[in-house]
């Protein structure tokens, strides 16, 4: 019997310093059929000409105009010819075992492509040997409904590459939204998640997750844009849950979800923070005022909330960027590791 083909699938936009691990680290996979897409987004850099060295049989590398990473992964599933879809980013390593243990776990479970496979993930900076994997109550088998409860109540996510899509469920869930320049991912694993019967969790290291603070998609800042794209995202998060399950329980969870994400709106978008309060109050709970850690405080009283709350998010980046400057200089100094 042949096995099914897995299509990897890489959006890839200002990469030419990761592009090709990344490659790599899908060409290593163990899983005996894969196919290798790349398309290059309009890159400023040589990120067309680092990922065109790979390309062969099993590698295809294309590249356009810029049109957003959304756009992109709709071509590329154009392009695909798969029985299961492997996202991932430009910036990312997948473990060569990732796909084969998901697909022999579906196998010997006797589960069906309507299964969604999910997998661990670490962040790590420069070194993957340094990654980080911490468990949380989303690395289970659980049912749609029991996962967006527990994304939304808890505040977790999953990474883009964590997953192992059948055609049957990407076909089903539609194509990516091309409106959202943030959490696009997010809404669309929300319509893989109606889509599927269960999530299937499967252990052992997955992906490494690159960290890039600041400078990642995912980072809303003062954008407009991007803040519009998050709150979209967030009504479909909470549409697809209660169309799952509108229970008390389920309802508090996506006003969990709201208060979580409210500091992000305020006080500059008051008009979202407007519909937020609106809509809390429809699942039968309340949105309060976002708060501040305690450390910032007095930067607040001298200086006002808008500033406390500037200075609060730019500390992790600080954070972020040393700690990503010792790891770099320190990859510098180590010879290369193979992905485990």
């Amino acid at each position: 019997m042949i096995p099914p083909l897995v299509s990897i699938l890489i959006p890839a936009y200002n990469a030419e310093h990761w592009i090709a691990d990344t490659i790599r680290s899908a060409l290593d996979q163990t899983w005996p059929r894969i196919e290798i897409i790349v398309i290059n987004d309009g890159s400023t850099d040589a990120t067309f000409e680092a990922a065109r060295q790979f390309a062969s049989e099993k590698v295809t590398v294309v590249t356009q105009s810029n049109q957003g990473a959304a756009a992109t992964r709709n071509s590329l599933l154009a392009l695909s010819r798969g029985d299961y879809i492997q996202w991932l980013d430009a910036d990312d390593l997948l473990s060569p075992g990732k796909i084969a243990r998901q697909l022999e776990a579906l196998d010997q479970s006797g589960q069906s492509k309507w299964t969604l496979l999910s997998s661990a993930w670490g962040y790590f900076y420069y070194r993957h040997t340094k990654a980080s994997f911490e468990p949380t109550a989303l690395w289970s088998d659980l049912t749609p409904s029991e996962f967006l409860r527990r994304k939304m109540g808890q505040n977790l996510h999953m990474q883009t590459a964590t997953w192992l899509v059948s055609r049957e469920l990407t076909e089903k869930a539609g194509p990516w939204d091309a409106r959202l320049w943030v959490d696009d991912d997010g809404e669309y694993f929300c319509r893989v998640l109606l889509a599927c019967e269960k999530v299937k969790f499967v252990a052992g290291r997955g992906v490494y997750y690159r960290a890039t603070g600041s400078s990642s998609l995912s980072y809303i800042g003062r954008s407009n844009r991007k803040a519009e794209a998050q709150f979209l995202s967030m009504k479909v998060h909470i549409d697809s849950l209660r169309s799952l399950d509108d229970s008390a329980g389920a309802r508090e969870a996506c006003v969990h979800y709201l208060q979580n994400w409210s500091i992000h709106f305020y006080p500059d978008r008051a008009d979202i923070l407007t519909q937020m309060k609106a809509l809390a109050e429809s699942l039968g709970g309340q949105l309060h005022n976002p708060t501040l850690s305690w450390k910032y405080a007095w930067i607040r009283r001298l200086f006002g909330w808008d500033t406390a709350k500037r200075v609060q998010s730019i500390a992790p980046t600080i954070k972020w960027d040393f700690v990503r400057w010792v790891d770099k200089h320190m990859a510098r100094r180590e010879a290369a590791t193979p992905i485990e």
